[in-house]
Protein backbone atom coordinates (compact mmCIF):
# COMPACT_ATOMS: atom_id res chain seq x y z
CA UNK A 1 0.00 0.00 0.00
CA UNK A 2 2.67 2.46 1.00
CA UNK A 3 4.10 2.29 -2.84
CA UNK A 4 0.95 3.07 -4.46
CA UNK A 5 0.90 5.90 -2.00
CA UNK A 6 3.86 6.87 -2.63
CA UNK A 7 3.29 6.14 -6.66
CA UNK A 8 -0.09 8.20 -5.98
CA UNK A 9 2.19 11.21 -4.42
CA UNK A 10 4.63 11.24 -6.77
CA UNK A 11 1.84 11.34 -9.92
CA UNK A 12 0.48 14.26 -8.19
CA UNK A 13 3.81 16.64 -6.95
CA UNK A 14 4.69 15.83 -11.09
CA UNK A 15 1.67 17.61 -12.24
CA UNK A 16 2.32 20.50 -10.57
CA UNK A 17 5.21 21.23 -11.07
CA UNK A 18 4.11 21.03 -14.53
CA UNK A 19 1.79 23.33 -13.94
CA UNK A 20 3.66 25.50 -11.90
CA UNK A 21 6.39 25.90 -14.89
CA UNK A 22 3.52 27.12 -16.96
CA UNK A 23 3.22 30.38 -14.29
CA UNK A 24 4.79 33.25 -13.39
CA UNK A 25 7.12 33.00 -10.27
CA UNK A 26 4.18 34.95 -8.26
CA UNK A 27 1.31 33.78 -9.51
CA UNK A 28 2.94 30.12 -8.92
CA UNK A 29 3.47 30.46 -5.29
CA UNK A 30 0.31 32.10 -4.83
CA UNK A 31 -1.26 29.27 -6.38
CA UNK A 32 0.89 26.97 -4.15
CA UNK A 33 0.02 28.90 -1.22
CA UNK A 34 -4.06 27.72 -1.92
CA UNK A 35 -3.16 24.26 -2.63
CA UNK A 36 -1.01 23.81 0.54
CA UNK A 37 -3.52 24.75 3.07
CA UNK A 38 -6.37 22.93 1.09
CA UNK A 39 -4.33 19.11 1.24
CA UNK A 40 -1.41 20.18 3.54
CA UNK A 41 -3.78 18.28 6.23
CA UNK A 42 -4.39 15.30 4.16
CA UNK A 43 -0.63 14.22 4.19
CA UNK A 44 0.51 15.33 7.90
CA UNK A 45 -1.37 14.30 11.12
CA UNK A 46 -2.86 18.09 12.70
CA UNK A 47 -2.97 16.33 16.45
CA UNK A 48 0.79 16.20 15.94
CA UNK A 49 1.48 19.55 14.74
CA UNK A 50 -0.74 21.14 17.30
CA UNK A 51 1.31 18.72 20.07
CA UNK A 52 4.34 19.93 18.61
CA UNK A 53 3.45 23.92 19.52
CA UNK A 54 2.13 22.79 23.40
CA UNK A 55 5.24 21.20 23.53
CA UNK A 56 7.10 24.06 22.44
CA UNK A 57 4.88 26.44 24.55
CA UNK A 58 4.91 28.50 21.05
CA UNK A 59 1.26 29.89 21.49
CA UNK A 60 -0.92 30.41 24.65
CA UNK A 61 -4.31 29.98 22.63
CA UNK A 62 -6.21 27.32 20.33
CA UNK A 63 -6.80 30.20 18.15
CA UNK A 64 -3.32 31.03 17.84
CA UNK A 65 -2.19 27.60 16.92
CA UNK A 66 -4.55 27.16 14.39
CA UNK A 67 -3.34 30.51 12.32
CA UNK A 68 0.17 29.09 13.07
CA UNK A 69 -1.23 25.93 11.57
CA UNK A 70 -2.76 27.70 8.22
CA UNK A 71 -0.17 29.63 7.73
CA UNK A 72 2.43 26.77 7.54
CA UNK A 73 0.35 25.14 5.16
CA UNK A 74 0.15 27.84 3.06
CA UNK A 75 4.20 28.40 3.24
CA UNK A 76 4.69 24.87 2.80
CA UNK A 77 2.54 24.87 -0.49
CA UNK A 78 5.03 28.51 -1.72
CA UNK A 79 7.81 26.02 -1.17
CA UNK A 80 6.64 23.12 -2.98
CA UNK A 81 5.41 25.44 -5.61
CA UNK A 82 9.12 27.77 -5.90
CA UNK A 83 11.39 24.24 -6.64
CA UNK A 84 10.42 24.46 -10.51
CA UNK A 85 11.75 28.25 -9.83
CA UNK A 86 15.49 27.43 -8.36
CA UNK A 87 17.28 27.11 -11.43
CA UNK A 88 16.31 30.57 -12.19
CA UNK A 89 17.14 31.72 -8.29
CA UNK A 90 20.91 29.68 -9.62
CA UNK A 91 21.13 31.84 -12.30
CA UNK A 92 20.29 35.14 -10.41
CA UNK A 93 17.41 35.59 -12.62
CA UNK A 94 14.86 36.00 -9.64
CA UNK A 95 17.49 37.94 -7.75
CA UNK A 96 15.15 41.18 -7.55
CA UNK A 97 12.64 38.73 -4.91
CA UNK A 98 16.04 37.83 -3.10
CA UNK A 99 18.01 40.15 0.19
CA UNK A 100 20.76 39.06 1.24
CA UNK A 101 22.62 40.43 4.82
CA UNK A 102 26.23 39.62 6.10
CA UNK A 103 27.38 38.92 3.00
CA UNK A 104 30.41 40.21 4.59
CA UNK A 105 30.94 37.27 6.83
CA UNK A 106 30.63 35.27 3.19
CA UNK A 107 33.21 37.47 1.96
CA UNK A 108 35.66 36.90 4.90
CA UNK A 109 35.29 33.41 4.92
CA UNK A 110 36.20 32.94 1.04
CA UNK A 111 39.07 35.66 1.30
CA UNK A 112 41.27 33.50 3.74
CA UNK A 113 39.47 30.08 2.58
CA UNK A 114 38.37 29.34 6.03
CA UNK A 115 36.25 26.03 6.19
CA UNK A 116 32.96 27.06 8.00
CA UNK A 117 29.45 25.39 9.43
CA UNK A 118 26.40 27.31 8.12
CA UNK A 119 23.67 25.91 10.09
CA UNK A 120 19.86 26.72 9.76
CA UNK A 121 16.10 25.09 9.81
CA UNK A 122 13.47 24.59 7.41
CA UNK A 123 12.24 28.38 7.41
CA UNK A 124 10.67 29.17 4.02
CA UNK A 125 12.58 27.80 1.00
CA UNK A 126 15.47 26.58 3.08
CA UNK A 127 17.10 25.48 -0.56
CA UNK A 128 18.57 28.58 -1.19
CA UNK A 129 20.73 28.76 1.36
CA UNK A 130 23.47 26.61 -0.01
CA UNK A 131 22.52 27.96 -3.56
CA UNK A 132 23.67 31.39 -2.62
CA UNK A 133 26.29 30.36 -0.50
CA UNK A 134 27.86 28.43 -3.38
CA UNK A 135 26.72 31.21 -5.64
CA UNK A 136 28.93 33.15 -3.41
CA UNK A 137 32.23 31.27 -5.00
CA UNK A 138 32.69 29.19 -2.34
CA UNK A 139 33.14 25.45 -1.57
CA UNK A 140 30.62 24.05 -0.14
CA UNK A 141 28.83 20.67 0.54
CA UNK A 142 24.60 20.34 1.97
CA UNK A 143 23.98 17.64 4.09
CA UNK A 144 20.27 16.46 3.12
CA UNK A 145 17.75 13.69 4.42
CA UNK A 146 16.27 11.59 1.45
CA UNK A 147 12.72 11.77 0.80
CA UNK A 148 10.89 8.29 1.89
CA UNK A 149 9.32 8.35 -1.09
CA UNK A 150 11.60 7.10 -3.17
CA UNK A 151 9.96 7.96 -6.62
CA UNK A 152 10.12 11.94 -5.54
CA UNK A 153 12.99 11.52 -4.09
CA UNK A 154 14.61 11.30 -7.49
CA UNK A 155 13.37 14.33 -8.93
CA UNK A 156 14.08 16.23 -6.03
CA UNK A 157 18.14 15.29 -5.41
CA UNK A 158 18.44 15.97 -9.70
CA UNK A 159 16.95 19.42 -8.46
CA UNK A 160 19.24 19.71 -5.88
CA UNK A 161 22.54 18.54 -7.88
CA UNK A 162 21.73 20.34 -10.92
CA UNK A 163 20.11 24.15 -9.34
CA UNK A 164 20.92 24.35 -5.75
CA UNK A 165 24.49 22.62 -4.84
CA UNK A 166 26.50 20.21 -6.57
CA UNK A 167 27.67 18.49 -3.80
CA UNK A 168 24.95 16.47 -1.82
CA UNK A 169 25.51 14.87 1.09
CA UNK A 170 22.99 11.92 2.50
CA UNK A 171 22.09 11.90 5.87
CA UNK A 172 23.84 8.82 7.55
CA UNK A 173 26.74 6.73 8.48
CA UNK A 174 27.98 6.94 5.38
CA UNK A 175 26.98 10.37 5.02
CA UNK A 176 29.38 11.68 7.77
CA UNK A 177 31.95 10.16 6.02
CA UNK A 178 31.89 11.55 3.21
CA UNK A 179 31.05 14.93 4.79
CA UNK A 180 34.66 14.60 6.64
CA UNK A 181 36.49 14.23 3.31
CA UNK A 182 34.71 17.58 2.16
CA UNK A 183 36.04 19.22 5.34
CA UNK A 184 39.32 18.04 4.96
CA UNK A 185 39.28 19.02 1.59
CA UNK A 186 38.48 22.77 1.80
CA UNK A 187 35.04 22.15 1.14
CA UNK A 188 32.40 24.49 4.17
CA UNK A 189 29.33 22.08 5.22
CA UNK A 190 25.73 23.54 5.25
CA UNK A 191 22.91 21.69 7.27
CA UNK A 192 20.15 21.99 9.13
CA UNK A 193 19.81 21.34 12.65
CA UNK A 194 16.47 21.45 13.65
CA UNK A 195 15.30 17.34 12.64
CA UNK A 196 15.21 14.70 15.10
CA UNK A 197 18.22 12.50 14.36
CA UNK A 198 18.57 9.17 15.81
CA UNK A 199 22.47 9.39 16.07
CA UNK A 200 21.69 12.45 17.95
CA UNK A 201 22.47 13.38 21.94
CA UNK A 202 19.47 14.41 24.00
CA UNK A 203 19.59 17.97 23.56
CA UNK A 204 16.74 20.96 25.49
CA UNK A 205 14.92 22.20 22.49
CA UNK A 206 11.77 24.03 23.46
CA UNK A 207 12.03 23.32 27.24
CA UNK A 208 12.19 19.37 26.07
CA UNK A 209 14.79 17.47 25.34
CA UNK A 210 15.28 16.45 21.74
CA UNK A 211 17.57 14.02 20.13
CA UNK A 212 19.95 16.50 18.36
CA UNK A 213 22.78 16.18 15.77
CA UNK A 214 25.87 16.93 16.64
CA UNK A 215 28.05 17.44 13.94
CA UNK A 216 28.42 21.02 13.83
CA UNK A 217 29.93 20.43 17.87
CA UNK A 218 32.35 17.81 16.98
CA UNK A 219 33.56 19.56 13.26
CA UNK A 220 33.93 22.43 15.98
CA UNK A 221 36.30 20.47 18.52
CA UNK A 222 38.10 18.59 15.80
CA UNK A 223 38.48 21.66 13.58
CA UNK A 224 38.22 24.95 15.76
CA UNK A 225 35.84 26.00 12.64
CA UNK A 226 33.54 28.64 12.64
CA UNK A 227 29.48 28.28 12.85
CA UNK A 228 27.48 30.46 10.76
CA UNK A 229 23.79 30.87 11.61
CA UNK A 230 21.44 31.28 8.77
CA UNK A 231 18.03 32.71 8.70
CA UNK A 232 15.63 32.80 5.77
CA UNK A 233 13.14 35.27 6.47
CA UNK A 234 9.68 35.35 3.72
CA UNK A 235 8.88 38.70 3.48
CA UNK A 236 5.57 39.47 2.03
CA UNK A 237 4.96 36.46 0.60
CA UNK A 238 6.64 35.85 -2.55
CA UNK A 239 9.73 37.73 -1.21
CA UNK A 240 13.38 36.37 0.87
CA UNK A 241 15.39 37.62 3.04
CA UNK A 242 18.91 35.59 4.09
CA UNK A 243 20.66 36.94 7.11
CA UNK A 244 24.28 35.15 7.37
CA UNK A 245 24.63 35.91 11.29
CA UNK A 246 28.41 36.80 12.54
CA UNK A 247 30.46 33.71 12.92
CA UNK A 248 30.18 31.88 15.97
CA UNK A 249 33.52 31.11 17.81
CA UNK A 250 33.77 28.70 20.81
CA UNK A 251 36.37 28.15 23.26
CA UNK A 252 38.33 24.62 23.46
CA UNK A 253 36.92 23.98 26.82
CA UNK A 254 33.61 24.29 25.27
CA UNK A 255 31.15 20.39 25.22
CA UNK A 256 29.82 19.16 22.44
CA UNK A 257 26.85 19.09 24.56
CA UNK A 258 27.01 22.50 25.30
CA UNK A 259 27.75 23.72 22.20
CA UNK A 260 24.37 22.07 20.61
CA UNK A 261 22.64 23.70 23.26
CA UNK A 262 23.48 27.35 22.24
CA UNK A 263 23.11 26.21 19.03
CA UNK A 264 19.12 25.16 19.72
CA UNK A 265 19.05 28.33 21.49
CA UNK A 266 20.00 30.26 18.62
CA UNK A 267 17.06 28.08 16.56
CA UNK A 268 14.49 28.78 18.99
CA UNK A 269 15.26 32.59 18.68
CA UNK A 270 15.52 31.96 14.38
CA UNK A 271 11.51 30.25 15.12
CA UNK A 272 10.41 32.70 17.65
CA UNK A 273 10.45 35.35 14.73
CA UNK A 274 7.88 34.22 12.43
CA UNK A 275 7.03 30.84 13.87
CA UNK A 276 4.50 29.94 10.87
CA UNK A 277 7.26 30.23 8.68
CA UNK A 278 9.08 27.44 10.55
CA UNK A 279 7.67 23.70 9.28
CA UNK A 280 6.66 22.19 12.61
CA UNK A 281 4.94 18.71 10.94
CA UNK A 282 8.42 17.34 12.24
CA UNK A 283 8.17 14.76 14.74
CA UNK A 284 10.89 16.84 16.66
CA UNK A 285 10.13 15.41 19.97
CA UNK A 286 9.77 11.80 19.68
Amino acid sequence: MKIIRYFFEYIFVSFLFFIFQLMSYKKASNLGEKIGKFFGPFFRSKEKILDNLKKSKIADSNEKCEKIVKNMWGNYGRILAEYPFLKKFKKNILNNYLQIEGLEYLEEIKKNKKKAVFISGHFNNFELMAMQIENFGINVAAIYRPLNNFFLNKTMENIRVNHICRNQIKKGKAGTRELLNFFKNGYSIALMIDQRVSQGEQIKFFYRESSTTTIPAQLVKKYECEIVPVYIERVNKINFKIYFQKPLIFEKNETIKNITLKLNHILEKMILRNPDQWIWSHDRWK
